[in-house]
């Protein structure tokens, strides 16, 4: 099965346009990334919807950000981008009357269950601004 890289393309771009002045076409953004500038429009859509971005047509125009960075999270961002099911792993469906199936269902549901609680809480818990932070600090707060 292939991974959803949604999240951490689009909190790539965030931090990119986080660090750039002005705002950043959907071209410059989808040859960064190696993609199609109409995938990037139909993404970016998500966040403009959430509030997180704004576009603007025409000479000058593009993405650029609209939130403030230390209020959206990584959970936010990826809820905004359609992320899908955060686990593609689960359970078959109960087999009447088989004890086996009802235990192990059972002890599979629970589990994914507590890794999903907590990664959904370590996402809510890291904010864009604390990515840009730890970027900044990295590189010697070098702007790219």
């Amino acid at each position: 099965m292939r991974n959803d890289g949604r999240l951490s393309r689009m909190l790539h771009v965030l931090i990119h346009m986080a660090r750039h002045d002005g705002p950043m076409t959907s071209e410059a953004i989808a040859r960064m990334l190696g993609t199609n500038p109409v995938l990037i429009r139909r993404t970016m859509a998500g966040l403009r919807d959430a509030g997180y971005v704004r576009s603007e047509k025409g000479h000058g125009g593009g993405w650029a950000i609209t939130a403030d960075l230390k209020t959206v999270t990584l959970l936010d961002v990826h809820h905004a981008v359609g992320g899908p099911r955060l686990f593609a792993i689960g359970i078959e469906g109960p087999e009447p009357g088989c004890q086996i199936a009802a235990v192990v269902n059972e002890a599979v549901s629970e589990a994914l269950q507590e890794a999903e609680r907590l990664l959904v809480e370590r996402l809510a818990s890291i904010s864009l601004a604390t990515l840009v932070k730890t970027f900044d600090e990295r590189r010697g707060s070098v702007s790219v």
